[in-house]
């Protein structure tokens, strides 16, 4: 009986351990789908906690919590009924008459977020290590064929890989300027709470899962159980808080953050230089990141429209992409993400008021 017992007791705790390590790799995904160029130069957070200064900060907690919700919310939701793609999730929320317009814009917006992390690894190949753009974007493009061809395996190995490089330097330059005495700056205390100010987590939460949806919907349905989705989504939501919450503070304490376009390569370059070249990889891993996010997530739901398409989806995808490279990065992002966050709202009050199907 003993015995029993005890073979019992191992099996479930290797269920646990089974459970736990893919609800990290879920995690990592999400994170890594979430944070990309404008994230890493601390632009993205300037424009939408920084600039409200103490306002911001509360913003970037009510963020979090809509990661959390929403992201559990979404891949529960996505399994449950089954979805292949995002584009039949689409289906539940929307209804049969508005959906494929809904895909339609979403896929642009997805193809446009991917268009604009591929000109960003351009711009830190030419800009920081002094390479040809067009180089620096074929590097990357060629590394994205690559992981493409390993499908899922390729997509959590490249993040559960280069999401705790993010955490470990996001954590180092906090603890740097705490050494050096330059937290807490009076401009900590002032704050905005303008209609803007307010919007401004719900746009980003908003914003970001609707782009994270392409990942999170095959990512969520090829699960072993519901339950590493939810320890996944909590996971990453906490995660994702921690980083904004890292990065706002430390930008809040940088009194020159509005005159640059970069404020963390500043930030960087100021106080520890010996850090900077790590700086360039991070901002690159998490450009790639975002790239693989939104190919894996466009061949995903491509595959719904031509289901002969195989792997071959993934070459023709990158070809694709290619012919973004004339395109510069902040032209790119100036354009669309302002755009893409108002439009993403209508998602996160559909992920609120519809109903959450039955197991």
């Amino acid at each position: 009986m003993e015995i029993k017992q005890r073979t019992r007791r191992r099996g479930e705790q290797k269920v646990k351990k089974a459970e736990w390590s893919e609800a990290w790799q879920i995690a990592a995904v999400y994170v890594g789908t979430v944070i990309g160029a404008g994230f890493a130069t601390g632009r993205e957070i300037m424009e939408f906690f920084t600039r409200y200064g103490a306002a911001g900060t509360v913003g970037i907690i009510i963020s979090g919590f809509l990661f959390i919700w929403g992201g559990a919310r979404l891949m529960v939701m996505a399994r449950r009924i089954g979805a292949i793609s995002y584009d039949e999730l689409n289906r539940y929320l929307f209804g049969r008459m508005l959906s494929p317009f809904v895909t339609l814009v979403m896929t642009a917006m997805i193809a446009g977020v991917t268009a604009v992390m591929i000109a960003g690894a351009g711009s830190v190949f030419e800009e920081q290590i002094g390479w040809p753009r067009q180089a620096g974007i074929a590097l990357t493009l060629g590394l994205a064929l690559v992981v493409m061809l390993l499908d899922r395996k390729g997509l959590f190995g490249v993040n559960v890989l280069v999401v705790p490089m993010m955490m470990i330097f996001s954590a180092t330059v906090l603890i740097k300027m705490m050494m050096v005495g330059d937290l807490c700056r009076p401009d900590m205390v002032a704050s905005d709470y303008s209609l803007k100010a307010m919007l401004s987590p719900f746009s980003y939460a908003a914003f970001n899962l609707a782009m994270a949806q392409a990942v999170l919907v095959p990512v969520a349905r090829e699960a072993t159980g519901e339950r590493a989705v939810k320890r996944g989504a909590m996971l990453g939501g906490v995660i994702l808080t921690g980083l904004l919450l890292l990065n706002h503070i430390v930008l809040l304490s940088f009194p020159q953050k509005d005159d640059y376009d970069i404020p963390m390569a500043e930030v960087v370059r100021t106080f520890f230089a010996m850090l900077y070249w790590l700086y360039v990889v991070v901002i690159y891993g998490e450009i790639f990141t975002s790239v693989i996010g939104g190919l894996f997530g466009l061949a995903r739901q491509v595959r719904v429209w031509v289901p002969s398409g195989g792997k071959w989806l993934g070459v023709l995808l990158v070809l694709l992409f290619a012919a973004v490279s004339p395109f510069r990065y902040g032209e790119l992002l100036s354009f669309l993400y302002p755009l893409f966050g108002y439009m993403s709202l209508m998602l996160l009050w559909l992920l609120w008021r519809r109903r959450l199907p039955h197991r």
